[in-house]
């Protein structure tokens, strides 16, 4: 009998029924103008762009141009790519402008529909952002969608690691601009970090169409992006502690694997106390309680962590003497990541490989907020309906699944449960010897590096030819997944397995033709391409009389879309497929989450070895436990996000700051008020309201002012004058101080001045926002504790953090009229050794922080354009650079200007 909810489904539809039906007549009106379309010439489509960028420049609404827009964009991607776009892509490119999450199916042509929101967008002026989760899919599509925005009369560019500042500035600066979620982030990161707006990237944040959203908001929002500089090299402690750990027995621990949280026991401490001792770290007398092993109990936990939580070949793999980390929902190596805390060290300690120093945070942002910059955000995948609730509640998007253009024909059959996995892996191996000797091709989905190989191994006992693509693999990804739709193809994967590029049966055109002439070059390659066209045509008739791609899933994933996602490689386009579940009472899930019931059924059942369970109830009871972890992660993700939002309030001031110096002309105004506010704050001090005279500091009031203000005025006097009042002491200081900062002023020069003003702000600010950063890490790191006064952590955290930025915003304005009030005009050998000592502090500084975090850091000066200095120029000698004008070329050869390279103030 139907539930009052599916009556009225049956009767209204759904939510997203209502969506698509709304969509159509607009789809029809793209339709009608397609004639029109089709009869402009070359010249006459990129008119038309010219034409609607003026109306939406000029106020009319995007949503009145899209029909035309449209109708453009198909006409120039039917002409450039040979591919006319379905009505279901131009949905989705609708929801899409409408700022939603499209969820596609796999095989769908989330690219194509992409280039259509991103044209009509671009209209504006103002560029967009297109994002996905690595440089090969950033550069393809860029290079691929670029033919069809150039027939538009728009520009195209990408960006990516170890980019030369001006070919990146230049990319930004495009009208659509291809990239990955980490490079966004850290220019992002960077340009908070740069003192002039032409050295910006990014100018500006109008709107981002994420694609893999799933993966970039979800997956990875636990994970902050890092900005670091190095910190105390502290290897020594690390190996120490990394040898007691093996040495814990388990009573020593409590492992919980559901919250992946372990803990020392009492018997552990103890035992880890004398350890301790035994290597004089610990000494006699003391504890782990005390205040002083704060920093020994944060290194042997993170110890015990890194040798009970992380596992070789699933979290991590071991490459050129190097701990790289594993992406859990990927597969795929995360290279120049590195967990904190020490974490990172802990587990290089464990693997024996060098360790590197912790780093300090310099400046960090989490895609949450990063993403949230954007006026506009969209995003694309195949699945993202599991998590509907998280991308409405933290981004305020839709999720509206589009349909497929045609019917999906995949048979998704019921899991089979197992007892062992013995059992569960002679039935897969089984199955796959069937489908390849039908010619069939399969894809075996494992979770980790150590699975797929073991695996592997099973296969090669059965003769069965076969490829692995793991993290090991990940640089022949494309061409794995390429040949994984071949006829009777078997391929093992990790979940990395071919997302952005898709698995067509018989085998991938492209690639085969690439490959074909770089074997032989002086081919024919339109002969070629026919050739290749015919035989893949062929093969894939064979592949579907066989039944499609097979996909064959080793276990089940903690979230149903990573699962959906490995269903999803098969049936792409309304080809035959099927897919199928493996599972045993050993996997981590079943394991975890309760497959002591589904024991006692099996035993109840009384079956034999090799036998299974197949049950469409077993599948809901395995989803049940799956949103159970999901619901987990995006409490563990809120929470997270409650706490950056505190921080990014004051992130937001501060960059905002940094950014209002950076355009301002003058200064002089606000380091005018930083003065005034540092002596109001003074003569609160040393002249409390409501006291009298002679309770009045007049001794520790001359030194402050000598102190913080640069001036020495008969402060003493003042005090005992008849009459002598806060305002009087008020009017006199600034009176002052304005009369010394107008002789600097002279003595330097009114530019000179100015820059300095500028230069002074902006170190100033940074110098503070990352002592700050410090300490709200420390802050964060024991807040929780207060939970056992029954005080609420997150509220802890709001009201001291806000006292904590109220202090910073204090000492920077006593720090910046501090230092405004002691500068001097120096010889002009001085002036050279400070900037020379300034450039080498802000290389040093800069340099490290992006090694820390990015493996592809930018250089601090471009390199020489000629590659040939003036002659004798010393790059350590500033008598040998000669006098150059700030505004003429560098002596060094870089090709830069004066000031902007060796003769920077910072």
């Amino acid at each position: 009998m139907l539930g009052l909810g599916n009556i009225a489904k049956k009767v209204f539809g759904t939510a997203n029924d209502r969506k698509i039906k709304a969509a159509r007549p607009l789809i029809e009106k793209v339709n009608d103008l397609e004639p029109e379309f089709e009869k402009l010439t070359d010249a006459q489509i990129k008119d038309r762009t010219e034409a609607l960028a003026k109306r939406a420049m000029g106020g009319e609404s995007l949503d009145d141009l899209l029909p035309e827009a449209f109708a453009n964009c198909r006409e120039a991607a039917r002409r450039t790519l040979g591919l006319r776009a379905f009505d279901t892509q131009l949905m989705g490119a609708l929801f899409l402008h409408q700022g939603n999450v499209a969820e596609q199916k796999t095989g769908e042509g989330k690219t194509l529909t992409a280039s259509f929101a991103a044209y009509l967008n671009a209209l504006t002026g103002r560029g967009v952002h297109i994002v996905t989760v690595n440089e090969y899919l950033v550069k393809r599509d860029a290079e691929w969608m670029g033919k069809v925005f150039g027939a538009l009369g728009l520009t195209t560019g990408y960006i990516y690691s170890g980019m030369p500042d001006d070919a990146k500035r230049a990319a930004y600066a495009c009208d659509v601009t291809y990239a990955t979620n980490n490079e966004l982030g850290f220019d992002y990161l960077r340009d908070n970090m740069k003192s002039e707006l032409s050295d910006l990237y990014q100018k500006q944040h109008n709107f981002a169409i994420v694609d893999e959203v799933d993966s970039i908001l979800i997956d990875e929002a636990r994970t902050p992006l890092i900005i670091s500089g190095p910190s105390e090299d502290r290897s020594d402690l690390y190996v120490t502690i990394d040898g007691v750990i093996p040495s814990l027995r388990e009573e020593h621990y409590e492992l919980d694997e559901k919250t992946r949280n372990v803990t020392f026991t009492d018997d552990g401490i103890e035992f880890l106390e004398e350890q301790l001792r035994a290597r004089e770290l610990l000494e006699e007398g003391m504890t782990l309680y005390d205040p002083e092993s704060t920093s020994i109990v944060h290194h042997v936990n993170q110890g015990l962590r890194a040798h009970k939580l992380f596992a070789r070949d699933k979290d991590y793999i071991v490459r050129d003497n190097e701990v790289v980390l594993i992406d859990e929902f990927t597969g795929r190596m995360m290279a120049g990541r590195r967990l904190g805390d020490g974490l990172h060290q802990a587990i290089e300690a464990k693997e024996g490989v060098d360790i590197k120093p912790e780093n300090i945070t310099l400046a960090s942002v989490t895609f949450q907020n990063y993403f949230r910059l954007y006026d506009k955000l969209a995003g694309m995948t195949g699945t993202a309906l599991t998590e509907e609730e998280e991308f409405s509640q933290i981004y305020g998007l839709g999720v509206v699944e589009v349909p497929t253009n045609v019917p999906v024909a995949r048979v998704d059959e019921d899991d089979a449960v197992y007892r062992t996995q013995q059992e569960k892996y002679a039935a897969m191996i089984e199955k796959v010897k069937e489908a390849h000797e039908r010619g069939q091709p399969c894809l075996v989905g494992t979770t980790s590096i150590e699975k797929s190989e073991m695996l592997s191994q099973l296969l090669t006992a059965e003769g069965i030819t076969h490829n692995v693509l793991n993290a090991r693999q990940h640089e022949q990804e494309a061409q794995i997944v390429g040949d994984a739709g071949k006829l009777g193809a078997v391929t093992i994967a990790t979940n990395m397995a071919g997302r952005g590029t898709d698995i067509q049966l018989g085998g991938n055109v492209e690639l085969r033709v690439l490959e074909a002439l770089a074997a032989d070059p002086d081919g024919d390659p339109v002969a070629i391409r026919e050739r290749i066209t015919a035989e893949t045509a062929d093969e894939k008739k064979k592949v579907l009389e066989a039944g499609g791609l097979y996909v064959l899933a080793s276990e089940r994933h903690e979230s149903r879309r990573i699962d959906n996602q490995l269903r999803g490689r098969s049936g792409r386009q309304g080809d035959p497929g099927r897919s199928s579940f493996f599972l045993s009472l050993e996997d981590d899930l079943m394991r975890i989450f309760g497959s002591e019931r589904l024991e006692k059924v099996l035993t109840s059942l009384g079956l034999k070895e090799g036998e299974a369970i197949v049950h469409p109830w077993v599948n809901k009871s395995l989803e049940r436990a799956q949103a159970k972890v999901e619901g987990r992660n995006f409490d563990i993700r809120k929470q997270l996000l409650k706490f950056d939002d505190v921080m990014n309030e004051q992130r937001k001031v501060i960059f905002g700051q940094r950014r209002d110096i950076m355009e301002a002309e003058d200064l002089h105004e606000i380091a005018q008020d930083m003065r005034e506010q540092v002596v109001d704050d003074l003569i609160d001090q040393y002249m409390p309201p409501n006291t009298y005279a002679d309770q009045w500091d007049s001794h520790g009031f001359y030194a402050a002012v000598i102190e913080q203000l640069g001036v020495d005025v008969p402060i003493i006097a003042w005090l005992e004058e008849d009459g002598v009042d806060e305002e009087v002491v008020r009017e006199r200081l600034m009176e002052a101080t304005d009369k010394l900062m107008a002789e600097k002023a002279e003595a330097f020069g009114p530019e000179n001045m100015r820059n300095i003003e500028k230069q002074l702000l902006l170190q100033t600010i940074d110098a503070k926002w990352r002592e700050h950063l410090l300490t709200l890490e420390h802050l964060r790191s024991v807040v929780g504790f207060r939970g056992y006064a029954q005080r609420d952590p997150l509220n802890e955290y709001k009201n001291e953090s806000f006292q904590l930025f109220e202090g910073m915003l204090d000492s920077l304005r006593a720090d910046v009229t501090q230092k405004l009030s002691r500068i001097k005009p120096l010889s002009e050998e001085e002036q050279q050794q400070m900037i020379q000592q300034m450039l080498a502090q802000q290389r040093a500084a800069q340099g490290e922080g992006q090694r820390a975090t990015d493996p592809a850091p930018q250089p601090a000066v471009a390199p020489p354009a000629d590659g040939n200095p003036t002659a004798g120029f010393d790059e350590n000698d500033p008598a040998t650079w000669g006098s150059p004008g700030r505004n003429d070329p560098c002596p060094c050869g870089s090709g830069e200007k004066f000031k902007r390279c060796h003769g920077r103030l910072t």
